[in-house]
């Protein structure tokens, strides 16, 4: 094994089973002493007994991502017993699908709070640790959902996606710490997509199929700000881009050229992914300043 992780210390959160327990074991498979999170402490205690009777260090620890009290109290564990927290994968989660036309807001604000703020709250409570040590990996768990859209879970695409804007921002601010920040977008047979999918696809999208692309995104040379999508043994990497676009100018028919011209506003030759947001604004002077020496 290339990949080695030993003596770093590992949160796993939603850990309990599915992704998460996969997640774990990978991960202490290389050598990480690993923290279980879960709603519950049982599947938590059972996953890191798990760990610890192949060899490995574990931890369970039940508390819910979206009590910020608890995560605190979850890492000042943590720091007690091993003294540092070089990985961070957020992983729980739970699904609450409904059209939008029957969903509660209620659905909604509970679906963003364990995947969004739960990982904002996980992340805050080791974003100063990992700063302080000038190491970090942190894994954001987004999905096809968010970033392509999928009938029925408009509260969950809406959370997976901001998880990726997040990631942005937080792979900028934690450059110059040797934080890296990437996201993971699985395909997998779980609790959570039992019953979405044929049986017989299902077993193919085994957990374990996707748990050797977190341990990528976990390791020292893994990269930063990354959209890692990964099932059944299929590794793929997914991009937000920017045309080069079209200047319009200002006129009273702005709006009627935009329609005119939307074929090669949206035309992808030579698009780009930009470093940050401001290359929005640097095309689109550029757009202007071109458009004004042509004159």
């Amino acid at each position: 094994m290339t990949i080695q992780l030993n003596n770093q210390v590992a949160i796993i959160t939603g850990a309990g089973g599915g992704l998460g327990r996969c997640h774990a074991l990978a991960l202490a498979a290389r050598g990480a002493k690993v923290v279980v999170n879960d709603l519950g402490a049982e599947p938590a205690e059972a996953v890191a007994e798990e760990i610890r009777a192949a060899g490995g260090e574990a931890i369970g620890h039940a508390c819910s991502v979206s009590d910020y009290a608890a995560v605190e109290a979850m890492v000042s564990k943590v720091m007690e017993q091993w003294g540092r927290v070089d990985i961070l994968v957020n992983n729980a989660g739970i699904l609450k699908d409904k059209t939008f036309a029957k969903m509660e807001l209620d659905d909604f604000t509970k679906v963003l709070d364990v995947h969004l703020i739960g990982s904002v709250n996980c992340t805050k409570a080791v974003w100063e640790i990992m700063r302080n040590q000038q190491y970090g990996r942190i894994v954001m768990t987004t999905s096809s959902s968010g970033l392509f859209g999928n009938f029925g879970q408009s509260n969950y695409g809406a959370a997976k996606l901001a998880l990726v804007g997040f990631m942005q921002t937080l792979a900028l601010e934690g450059q110059k710490y040797n934080i890296r920040v990437n996201s993971l977008a699985p395909t997998a047979a779980t609790q959570m997509t039992e019953g979405l999918m044929p049986p017989e696809v299902l077993e193919k999208l085994k957990p374990e199929t996707v748990s050797p692309g977190v341990v990528f995104l976990c390791s020292e040379d893994a990269p930063t700000r990354t959209i890692l999508a990964a099932g059944a043994g299929s590794f793929e990497t997914a991009h937000i881009t920017l045309t080069k676009g079209v200047y319009i100018g200002d006129d009273e028919d702005a709006a009627d050229q935009i329609a005119a011209r939307f074929a090669e506003i949206s035309d992808r030759t030579g698009d780009q992914v930009p470093g940050m947001g401001g290359a929005q604004g640097q095309q689109e002077i550029t757009n202007l300043m071109e458009a004004h020496k042509k004159g």
